[in-house]
């Protein structure tokens, strides 16, 4: 009869080699100001404007990679107001936001944080000094408890999409990114006077960025806003070309495909100037991935006192075309494209596109109405 340990197994020698210990895999973090899409996991960023983030798609935010033309008619400017919101995100998130046409002096107007996004900033941790005021069997895992909310690298992440307040603006201590201003009207003499015919504003900008992103590193995101393209205001009548912003676009398109984790791009065009009917604007829509229309309504002197504020509607939103990347036609794009979309802009909210429901008719105005037809019928009996 032969004995043996019973902690040793068959087959096995017990000077074996040692096996390595299994090291877990570390979490690769996403930038900041980069998340997964719901649909499909793909990262998109903020536009700084919530409701719109609701809308591109159902991605619950711009994919990296693609761009949005955004088209208003009228003199208003509720496009440029979008394209600052969008910038201002991009600051706070630590963005590289490269514009074309304001000088460095457009970030003073860029609006300032809001209310609700200093309350979404993460509190300051309890230090380990304190103790839980319970039984002392409890206080040890009290300070485990503590340890694991430190070590957490989800508790410290900010916000994706912060509330900005129009009244207020971007402090310098809110600002992590930078802004890569070329204004254009520096550059319209880019004509020179012997003949010599330097290059277009529109191609130093896309130059400027391709040099920034490759001397970037790659978690970097950037942003591109370009507002009012072809504008005499911004731009001056030797740049308002249609075969220059073409060009301009084709490459632009180029290095989003290129560099499609790091960056997104919005244009705004004002349809006064280059209506839809055309093939200029034709064409750059196909060129950009989606295309919003914004219709301003004429504003109204006199308010109705018994029309809320949040019901007020100051222009209707048209989507023509929304980035769709899947067989499933991009989510919410079919519900989008079919409901009849409404804007209002609030100094503290912001711009907040919601669908367009007519207000219901009040009790008193119907008895207003049915007076008025029994006295016209009262006159007309002979």
């Amino acid at each position: 009869m032969s004995f043996r340990k019973k902690n040793v197994v068959l087959g096995s020698s017990a000077r074996g080699p040692a096996r390595e210990p299994i090291t877990p895999k570390q979490e690769v973090l996403p930038p900041a100001g980069v998340r997964s899409s719901p649909l499909d996991g793909r990262p998109t960023t903020s536009t700084g404007t919530a409701s719109l983030d609701q809308l591109l798609a159902g991605y619950a935010g711009l994919p990296l990679g693609s761009s949005l033309l955004v088209e208003e008619s009228g003199t208003t400017d509720f496009a440029g107001v979008l394209l600052r919101y969008y910038a201002a995100e991009g600051l706070v998130q630590g963005h590289q936001v490269h514009v074309l046409g304001p000088s460095e002096a457009w970030k003073g107007e860029l609006p300032g944080l809001g209310k609700a996004s200093g309350s979404r900033r993460s509190k300051p941790i309890s230090g380990s000094g304190e103790k839980m005021k319970i039984a002392w069997r409890y206080e040890g895992l009290g300070n485990d408890a503590d340890q694991e909310v430190k070590s957490d690298p989800k508790n410290s992440s900010e916000a994706f999409c912060h509330t900005f307040d129009l009244g207020k603006r971007l402090q310098p201590s809110d600002i992590k990114g930078e802004l890569h201003a070329t204004p254009s009207m520096a550059a319209m003499g880019w004509v020179q006077p012997q003949g010599s015919v330097s290059s277009s504003p529109l191609d130093t900008f896309i130059a400027n960025v391709s040099t920034k992103l490759e001397a970037s590193p790659p978690g970097i995101i950037h942003r591109i806003l370009v507002p009012s393209l072809l504008s005499p205001a911004l731009y001056g009548s030797s740049v308002c070309r249609p075969a220059d912003a073409l060009q301009f676009l084709h490459k632009l398109r180029a290095l989003l495909r290129h560099h499609c984790g790091r960056l997104t791009a919005i244009i705004s065009l004002s349809t006064s100037l280059f209506p839809r009917s055309t093939g200029f604007t034709r064409w750059m829509e196909l060129l950009c991935d989606g295309t919003f229309e914004m219709l301003p309504l004429p504003r109204k002197v006199h308010m109705q006192p018994n029309i809320k504020s949040e019901d007020v509607v100051q222009g209707m939103l048209k989507v023509h075309s929304l980035p769709v990347y899947n067989e499933r036609g991009g989510g919410l794009e079919g519900h989008s494209s079919r409901e009849n979309l409404s804007f209002r802009l609030s100094s503290s909210s912001g711009l907040i596109f919601k669908p367009f429901v007519l207000p219901p008719l009040l009790d008193e105005e119907e008895d207003k109405g049915a007076k008025d037809d029994r006295k016209k019928g009262e006159k007309l009996d002979f």
